[in-house]
């Protein structure tokens, strides 16, 4: 007798982190529902990689949402604010950067815990990393925690004991490195990922924000060439 599998809503931004928390959801047997989000992001292109990467991956239900964020700023993704660029990360800083989108997270698993109710499922997939990352409060251990206790309290499904609500951050804890590695063994094609927070039109990486120095860190640990540059040379 088959099993009908598991349903499961993942986040899916199409940058690295994302496209590997799916697939591990994929591998752990369940039917992922892809949730992706054009929020007024500088870096759109991303949205392109997500659309292919679920294709890809047989995600046969993949919604896009329109929010936005433009509407409030404070940031440097959604608002006329120049993304940081550095030559290594050690100039980064140690302060939360103008690249945090205030209650990004918030908002993306508030839609996704929504939908999840709709369609009856009681996981729920983030990508989130709290290791090599910007330091963003959204994307702590307890932050996760804190928000699976709140969607046990807030939903219809909840309250009368048929859903039980589980979110999942399956990268939380590991290097980008090890990220890569997960997502490689799991056949993610990341030249077909943007991660990128101020890319040209064409998805050329700029190298030199945040997010391309992490990503640029854990490709260098893998001792492996990031394939994403076979595709746009390495940036200047």
């Amino acid at each position: 007798m088959s099993v009908t599998p598991r349903k499961a809503v993942c986040l899916l931004s199409g940058g690295l982190d994302s496209t590997t928390a799916l697939a591990i959801a994929q591998s752990q047997g369940f039917d992922v529902h892809a949730l992706s989000f054009q929020y007024g992001q500088r870096h759109s292109i991303e949205l392109e990689k997500a659309k292919l990467f679920a294709k890809s991956r047989g995600i046969s239900n993949h919604i896009v949402v329109e929010i936005d964020l433009r509407s409030f700023g404070g940031s440097a993704l959604t608002a006329d604010i120049d993304v940081p660029k550095h030559d290594t990360l050690t100039q980064t800083g140690t302060t939360i950067p103008i690249t945090y989108v205030p209650a990004r997270n918030t908002i993306f698993l508030s839609f996704a815990l929504g939908w999840a109710e709709v369609i009856g499922a009681q996981d729920i997939f983030i990508g989130v990393n709290a290791l090599d990352y910007s330091g963003y409060p959204d994307c702590r251990p307890e932050y996760v925690a804190a928000f699976e206790h709140l969607a046990n309290l807030a939903t219809k499904a909840a309250v009368e004991g048929k859903q039980r609500l589980k979110i999942h951050a399956p990268l939380a804890a590991m290097s980008k490195a090890d990220i890569i590695r997960a997502g490689l063994a799991l056949g993610v094609d990341f030249a077909e990922t943007s991660s990128c927070y101020d890319p040209t039109p064409e998805g050329k990486p700029c190298g030199h924000c945040d997010s391309c120095l992490l990503r640029a860190k854990g490709f260098a640990e893998t001792g492996q060439a990031d394939p994403l540059y076979a595709k746009f040379g390495m940036p200047s």
